[in-house]
């Protein structure tokens, strides 16, 4: 497992993050963590509304927890009969803040994600909420999830500005079948230097192969197989045959793509059980040549869409005839 600086903090994070959202029994969850302990990983994401995870996870690292970077998440409702338990406003933050490190069983979380965007709430109120708890001693370092890049933007420029404590990272889906994250979550994380926590790698194991197979997919998956598009079988065809050629399984071939798209992303592996793990975790040893990868990018493509398109074709209209010599854009079109 290589390490990569978290945004642009110095907390050398690994580039698979382990995803504890399944985490209900303790064992398994154990056998899980020890693997991926074993495999150079260091960073465990969680969230408060995610069942049992907190307390499995707090008693799991109870004698090693500062070996771990711990991550969760606070926003969504913690009483539905309530409208403050949820919400990114100071309330909810600080007690779900507090709920989660009683749950956890430690006295400071490494980074504290705003779980979804709250468009109730001022980002000026988050942003001065997470710079309190960071300053607090509470969080070390603070992301955001599931939020349109203009609001991370803005939230990030205000806390620059006024000296509040940054988001390090994003957190977003990105997969193969699910590339829209690269007209301007991607692009904007890479501009402003965070890291990017990938989840849904697999699909919802649609990029397995477990659809491929002859017979159609085992009983009891999460994707109704009537559901998938042309787009979907095709795309899981090729990493299928990739898998084949490289001697990989397709679940390393479908990581290995989202890690080989920019240096910027982490997937995020989550598993039903530590089989499934030790496979996961062997796509950081899948090289992909760029054959392979651009065979890929082709099969599910995304374009960038407007403005994007248009400000990064060919703009002699602007530079004249220096526009093909002319570097330094800070943003480029997605590739595929």
């Amino acid at each position: 497992m290589r390490y990569r600086l978290l945004g642009r903090t110095g907390l050398r994070v690994s580039e698979l993050f382990l995803g504890a959202m399944t985490f209900a029994d303790a064992d398994q969850a154990r056998r899980m963590v020890d693997l991926y302990a074993d495999a150079g990983g260091n960073v465990i994401d969680t969230a408060s509304a995610y069942g049992d995870s907190e307390e499995v996870l707090g008693g799991l690292l109870r004698r090693r927890r500062d070996r771990f970077v711990l991550a969760t998440k606070y926003t969504l409702t913690r009483d539905p009969a309530d409208p403050n338990a949820g919400g990114s406003h100071r309330k909810n933050l600080t007690l779900s803040l507090e709920r989660s490190l009683r749950r956890l069983g430690t006295d400071h979380v490494d980074l504290l994600w705003v779980h979804v965007w709250d468009e109730h709430t001022p980002v000026e109120e988050t942003m001065r909420a997470l710079d309190d708890a960071v300053r607090a001693g509470k969080v070390l370092y603070t992301g955001v999830s599931n939020t349109p890049a203009w609001v991370v933007a803005r939230a990030d420029t205000l806390a620059r500005w006024r000296d509040w404590t940054p988001f390090a990272g994003i957190q977003v889906p990105y997969n193969l079948l699910r590339r829209d994250v690269e007209r301007e979550l991607l692009p904007m994380a890479e501009a402003l230097g965070m890291s990017v926590a990938a989840y849904g790698g697999l699909a919802a194991g649609v990029l397995s192969g477990k659809y491929t197979r002859p017979g159609g997919a085992p009983s009891g998956t999460r994707v109704d197989p009537a559901s998938l598009t042309e787009r979907d079988h095709r795309a899981a065809r090729a990493v299928v045959e990739v898998a084949e050629e490289l001697g990989a399984s397709p679940s390393q071939v479908a990581i290995a793509w989202t890690l080989a798209r920019s240096r910027a992303v982490h997937p995020i592996v989550g598993a039903r059980d530590a089989e499934q793990l030790a496979d996961d975790l062997g796509a950081v040893d899948v090289h992909l040549p760029l054959e392979a990868r651009e065979r890929l990018d082709a099969v599910a493509g995304v374009g960038p869409g407007y403005p994007a398109d248009d400000v990064t074709a060919s703009r002699r209209w602007i530079s004249g005839e220096a526009d093909a010599r002319l570097e330094g854009r800070l943003y480029l079109p997605p590739r595929g």
